[in-house]
Order: C-alpha cells, then sequence, then structure tokens
C-alpha cells in the first residue's frame, strides 16, 4: 500500500475528497484519485483511486490501479493492481491483473483475475 503523503504530493493528482466531504454523482477523470470521505454514484479515471481508511464508497469503481483501505459496496474493475488494506471491506466483484490483499481484509464478490490488457479489450468489444 503506498503512503497517502507521498500519493498527495504526486502531481497527478487532480481531486482530493476530504474526510469531511460527502460527493455524489457520476465522476470522470484522468488524474489520480484521493478519498477519505463518502462518495455514492459513479467513478471512473485513467489513473489510479486512493480509498483511505474510514472512506465508504458507494460507487462501482474503473480506474488503471486501486489502493483501498476503506470501505467499498460496488464493483472494481481496473487494468492495473489492486491492494487490499487490512481495514478494507469490499463488497462487490472484483476484476484485476494483479492483486494484493492484506490480513483482516474482506472482500465478499466475485474476484477475476485478468492475464493482460489484451484481454480487457477483448471483453470490451
Amino acid at each position: 500500500m503506498f503512503n497517502k503523503e507521498e500519493k498527495i504530493k504526486s502531481k497527478e493528482v487532480e481531486t482530493i475528497i476530504g474526510p469531511s466531504v460527502k460527493v455524489k454523482g457520476e465522476f470522470n477523470g484522468q488524474g489520480d484519485i484521493v478519498i477519505e470521505g463518502m462518495f455514492e454514484g459513479i467513478l471512473k479515471t485513467t489513473n489510479g483511486v486512493f480509498i483511505a481508511d474510514g472512506a465508504k464508497i458507494r460507487a462501482d469503481i474503473e480506474a488503471k490501479d486501486c489502493t483501498i483501505g476503506g470501505e467499498v459496496i460496488g464493483n472494481v474493475k481496473l487494468k492495473g493492481y489492486l491492494d487490499v488494506g487490512p481495514s478494507a471491506k469490499i463488497l462487490g466483484d472484483v476484476e484485476a491483473i494483479s492483486l494484493s490483499v492484506s490480513k483482516g481484509a474482506v472482500i465478499n464478490g466475485k474476484c477475476t483475475m485478468l492475464k493482460n490488457h489484451q484481454e480487457i479489450s477483448k471483453e470490451n468489444s
């Protein structure tokens, strides 16, 4: 799991949803997204998503990579890796090329491991 402070300093971070913020709707972006609060709806980015410990997400997520420390109710579809922290809870299906799950994490849903980006392209055809 990457260090939150390092990720926030990254030039790729376009959006930070702070711990006291609740957002509803459809989010489409190209940069990294850091969520420390609550998000409900649809979340899509061509880069990474960092969901901090204590964050609550009720959304389907599509991204390149994702690190989850909080709670996600929805499906997670990634073109890269998924890093699930020890306090994470995922209630939904997961699709990624690689996966790391820490002891204590909960995933309730179907987990599909893709071989490479070509397999993702075939599914979208």
